[in-house]
């Protein structure tokens, strides 16, 4: 039996899962996740077999899930279940252990067939993905920004004002202003709700 635990917290994917299963006499659905400290409870319980996790999700995310999963319960297989089609996204879970990596807006069918190969020991990638991890065009892009501009390009993805951010970095909060006006003008970018646009975009693309 293949037991299957899922972090997801839109219902009507949820729902489409189970339908999708329903008839799968060799998989069991063992427990549901809206965070991941609701999915470490339940691997740490069920011990499923395969994890269906989101990477956006709060408490912990789906990379650090991913990473805490495959260090305390190395045997279970972990494919990741998102939006996200960035190459940083799908190489800090790769780093992270994980099995296999698919696409939301791919057909529901693939789920199933993704389960299915990592089971038997193979990777699983969405046919959608591109995948081109030493592509210079893509590394000179990224290092238009500094370390820390990406450090506080982070955390207003995380949602973070200036004044939060300069008391986690410790910094001036005159200092992080700067810092977003540079990094406005070097994405050619025209203003704050841009730049909180493309963070939220690129958050894990940094």
């Amino acid at each position: 039996m293949i037991t299957l635990a899922i972090a997801e917290d839109h219902q009507a994917l949820i729902d489409g899962i189970q339908l999708l299963l329903e008839y799968e006499e060799d998989i069991e659905i063992v427990g549901f996740a809206n965070d991941g400290e609701a999915l470490m409870d339940i691997v740490a319980r069920k011990q499923p077999k395969i994890v269906l996790t989101d990477i956006r999700m709060p408490k912990i995310d789906g990379i650090v899930a991913c990473k805490l999963i495959k260090k305390e319960y190395p045997h279970i297989k972990v494919i990741a279940f998102t939006m996200f089609d960035q190459e940083e996204a799908v190489k800090q879970m790769l780093e992270a252990g994980a099995d296999g990596y698919l696409l939301k807006n791919s057909e529901l069918k693939n789920v199933l067939i993704a389960i299915k190969q990592v089971i038997n020991g193979k990777s699983y990638f969405d046919a959608n993905l591109i995948l081109d991890f030493d592509n210079p065009a893509s590394k000179k892009k990224k290092g238009l920004l500094s370390k820390r501009e990406k450090e506080i390009l982070s955390l207003i993805g995380q949602g973070k004002t200036s004044s939060e951010i300069s008391n986690q970095l410790f910094i001036g909060q005159t200092t992080v202003e700067t810092h977003r006006k540079n990094m406005i003008r070097k994405l050619g970018l025209k203003g704050k709700g841009e730049l909180l646009r493309y963070a939220l975009e690129k958050k894990y693309d940094f």
